[in-house]
């Protein structure tokens, strides 16, 4: 993807903030699905830099239109992103959350509208190479360096052997090709790597399947309320597996509240860091209200404010924002942290530029991809424990 700059839609933040009353922003999210329980607190924290620009006032009053992906199903995705393009109008899109929402939303309407998307969730390496026209954005990093971390994190754990469930969508199966390719150069060995479907009533087949390979770790690359925990529970049910490990769609409360001890000494890793920008917006998220309890929230936060700050130094219209987006996110320019939306809208007013770094230390590539952080967590009594970044 090639990223271009408007030099017209940059000069309009030269003397003043465009005001945007009126204006939507569109958040478009599997509300229902696999991720359901992850998405409140995700759009929540999109919501909560709306809510700090909107108090700050320098853009008049932003609106929020919320639609539904389900996660799973891209004709759903599709055709919720194109009632939020073509009848509510939106400026913007935070989102979509699953991967494979995201490439559908965006191939399907987005890019053919012109409508910036910034997925705060987002991560199939596929992602990277769509042709969007410098449309398409994420603050979480492709799975290609997850996969890494992950395979790294098992191999110094002394784990050489695991066997491989995966969500069988472009978030599922780009995930696991990472992982396998880093695990095994790293001289693991993937006894199976096999792919699940989502809603079944019964896993045991899959299950059956894993256990016979032998390996005493199994990986488990799917979403927490649905195939990737019923993967878990057939395992710990059947006796088949005790050792897990598994990427930011199996990370939230609800996994816990479901398995509990059944779980316990399960390995994650998801987006993350322990940076100022990250303590900023726990802080923030704390004071608003949110239940920091699963991923990508800051990364909402982080997508929002790329598009409210695009709206400032732009326009607050489609081609603007998408001309904007690029100059916010990135040095030169003051550094602005959760907390500070305000004060970046007045020195984008003021005619100085911002170099937007959030809560996820946000700093984007040509493909419009962060370089990314990740924490590594363990489940110990009834909650998931930082054990370090990465």
């Amino acid at each position: 993807m090639k990223r271009f700059l408007i030099a017209g839609a940059m000069a309009l933040a030269l003397a003043t903030t465009a005001q945007a009353d009126g204006i939507k922003i569109g958040i478009l999210m599997g509300f229902t699905g696999p991720i359901e329980s992850l998405t409140t607190g995700i759009a929540g924290g999109a919501k909560i830099a709306i809510d700090e620009v909107n108090q700050a006032g320098q853009l008049g009053h932003i609106d929020v239109v919320e639609a539904d992906t389900t996660c799973v199903d891209a004709g759903t995705a599709t055709t919720s992103a194109e009632r939020l393009v073509s009848s509510e109008q939106v400026v913007a899109i935070v989102g979509a959350l699953c991967s494979g929402s995201t490439i559908a939303s965006a191939n399907g309407v987005a890019i053919p509208n012109g409508v910036v998307m910034v997925s705060p969730a987002s991560t199939s390496p596929a992602i990277t190479g769509l042709d969007d026209g410098g449309l398409i954005f994420r603050t979480a990093p492709s799975d290609a360096r997850q996969g890494q971390v992950l395979a790294q994190v098992l191999s110094e754990k002394g784990i050489n052997t695991v066997a491989l469930s995966y969500t069988n969508d472009d978030y599922g199966k780009g995930f696991a090709d990472a992982f396998q390719g880093a695990f095994e150069a790293a001289g693991g060995s993937v006894a199976l790597s096999a792919g699940h479907e989502n809603g079944k009533a019964d896993y045991s087949a899959e299950v059956a399947a894993l256990s016979a390979t032998g390996a005493d770790h199994l990986v488990v690359l799917g979403y927490l309320d649905q195939g990737g925990k019923g993967i878990l529970e057939e395992s710990i049910k059947s006796g088949a597996f005790s050792s897990f490990s598994g990427g930011d769609g199996m990370y939230g409360q609800s996994l816990i509240d479901a398995l509990g001890d059944g779980i316990s000494g399960m390995i994650l890793t998801a987006p993350g860091g322990e940076n100022e920008g990250a303590k900023m917006w726990q802080a923030i998220a704390g004071a608003s209200g949110l239940d920091i309890n699963g991923p990508f929230q800051g990364e909402a936060y982080d997508a929002a404010a790329l598009i409210l700050l695009a709206m400032a130094a732009g326009s607050p219209d489609r081609a603007g924002i998408a001309g904007a987006i690029m100059s916010v996110a990135n040095a030169p320019g003051e550094k602005i942290l959760p907390g500070q939306l305000g004060k970046a809208l007045d020195i984008i007013a003021a005619g100085g530029d911002v170099d937007y770094q959030g809560a996820s230390m946000v700093e984007l590539n040509d493909a419009g991809d962060p370089p990314g952080a990740y924490l590594e967590y363990v489940m110990e009594g009834s909650s998931w424990k930082v054990v370090r970044a990465r």
